[in-house]
């Protein structure tokens, strides 16, 4: 096993963290909690790291059931990556899912924390980086998770509609700038 490094990790880690973007999912998360009551942020955290770390360990070969190569997931991914972006930095929404009555898993595990967007990455990320610093990585985002989703309110008061929006789109760009260079990168351009 090679040896963790605190660069791969923390590129891994700030990677998630945008394409994540439990900040951003903040206001979601409230409107889901007024809607369904409590959301066991343990058990939603919990989801999110298994999620993650199975993907991650057999994504790969879920897509050779369906023949396709880690380059073009990434590719396409890259294109979701971009869409989230957009979505982040123009404030408009591209993709449309109805909320259901339980809300720890579904919506907030999956797909609004752990969704393609996520999965799309970690494959990407795992042609890029060593698994053991996207484990790393993994395990720091869902400790944030657990922290945002145990804290939102408190959040949302600190932050205010304001701090919300700027740091939405200030992700949006950072995401728009990672979609840019997994698929130069998987095109070869």
């Amino acid at each position: 096993m090679h040896p963790l490094i605190f660069r791969e990790i923390l590129s891994v880690t700030m990677i998630l963290f945008a394409i994540i973007d439990i900040l951003g999912a903040i206001p979601v998360i409230i409107q889901v909690r007024q809607r369904v009551g409590h959301i066991e942020s343990e058990k939603a955290s919990i989801a999110v790291l298994v999620l993650m770390i199975v993907f991650l360990f057999v994504g790969d070969e879920l897509l050779a059931v369906i023949g396709l190569d880690i380059a073009s997931f990434a590719i396409a991914g890259s294109l979701v990556i971009f869409i989230i972006a957009m979505e982040m930095i123009l404030g408009v929404d591209f993709f449309k899912e109805e909320m259901p009555q339980s809300a720890s898993i579904v919506p907030i595990a999956f797909p609004l924390i752990a969704g393609a967007g996520t999965m799309t990455t970690l494959l990407s990320l795992k042609s890029q980086y060593q698994t053991q610093n996207i484990l790393v990585g993994i395990v720091l985002n869902t400790i944030v998770v657990f922290l945002v989703l145990k804290n939102v309110k408190w959040l949302e008061k600190l932050l205010g509609p304001t701090g919300l929006s700027i740091l939405r789109k200030a992700f949006g760009i950072i995401l728009l700038a990672i979609a840019i260079k997994l698929f130069r990168s998987n095109t070869h351009l």
